[in-house]
């Protein structure tokens, strides 16, 4: 067995290794084949030569990615580190510095070393199908990373200058936007519906840059019962939480789009909040829309969740309730 040994003098050694060494744990299921003993400022590296190079390489990554960004979190790391090639696979070894996990090209950067990329099958159709259809509906539960996707593609086609603009958008309150029992003005009773949607921004664009660009109406934030009377074109539109959309809502919405706009319309139809009596506009949406052309479903489920590995578990527990 052959032993290598790596210096981390000049190395945050908390940042490398993270709180209660999580990122440690993370590299070293990225590559079984190694024995990785860390002590102090020394890591070394125990384990065939082939697998020594291609861990040298992508560990010279994770810490060009240090020195550059002062910071690593959990996603950069999965990212930079990628899947241990399979048992079978001579093709892997040959590639020794090529992560396997995630080959997209990353969708947009972040602030703070945040790479935003497609992590799952569905999540890459949704980047494929929005460049050949005018209209995506991302339909899946909770975790399926079905908004923070599209609000990346959004944010991508911005700073390409694809558009001009960007609207998000979703139903501001489950059952009829009724915002009148809610302290404050009109943009406080609003806010905390629309906060997801902030929160994704705030990983894809810096603080201040964002706050520009929404002080100028470059990116708008607006309930659902704003589109009314509106032609939106040459923008990225994404309405959110569309499973509480009622029929009219719904039909409302998808016929403001301009000639040279894209829409995105994410929901879960496990989740819906309208009364019982009223029917869900996105299920009666997909059900008249699949077919034509222009137009994709994308169906994702619990394979696609990318938050913790519990919400997974979760979400198999609570199966159809």
């Amino acid at each position: 067995m052959n032993e290598a040994i790596i210096n981390l003098e000049d190395v945050n050694l908390i940042t490398l290794w993270g709180a209660q060494n999580e990122h440690f744990e993370l590299i070293k299921k990225g590559f079984p084949k190694l024995r990785l003993v860390a002590r102090g400022t020394e890591l070394k590296v125990l384990g065939e030569e082939i697998e020594q190079e291609r861990f040298k390489q992508v560990f010279e990554r994770i810490l060009d990615h240090i020195q550059q960004f002062q910071s690593l979190n959990e996603n950069a790391l999965e990212d930079l580190v990628g899947k241990a090639p399979s048992n079978d696979s001579a093709k892997d070894e040959k590639k020794l510095g090529e992560p396997t996990a995630f080959k997209g090209e990353p969708i947009v950067y972040g602030p703070n070393g945040i790479i935003v990329r497609a992590r799952t099958p569905n999540q890459r159709r949704m980047v494929d199908s929005i460049v050949k259809n005018d209209i995506l509906f991302a339909i899946g539960p909770a975790g399926t990373g079905k908004t923070y996707t599209a609000v990346a593609l959004a944010v991508r086609a911005l700073r390409n200058k694809e558009i001009k603009r960007i609207i998000l958008t979703r139903p501001a309150v489950e059952a009829g936007e009724n915002l009148g029992f809610l302290p404050g003005d009109l943009k406080e009773k609003v806010d905390p519906y629309l906060r997801p949607l902030y929160d994704a921004l705030d990983d894809m664009i810096p603080a201040e840059k964002l706050k520009d660009l929404l002080e100028r109406r470059v990116i708008e934030i607006a309930p659902l019962a704003f589109m009314r009377g509106r032609t939106l074109d040459n923008c990225f539109v994404i309405l959110d939480e569309a499973q509480n959309a009622t029929d009219m809502q719904l039909k409302m919405f998808l016929t403001r789009m301009g000639p040279t706009a894209k829409f995105i319309v994410t929901g879960d139809l496990t989740q819906i909040d309208l009364p019982k009596r009223i029917q869900s506009g996105l299920a009666t949406a997909v059900k008249l829309l699949d077919s034509i052309e222009g137009i994709e479903v994308i169906q994702l489920s619990g394979a696609d969740v990318v938050r913790h590995k519990l919400v997974r578990r979760i979400l198999e527990a609570y199966g159809d309730i």
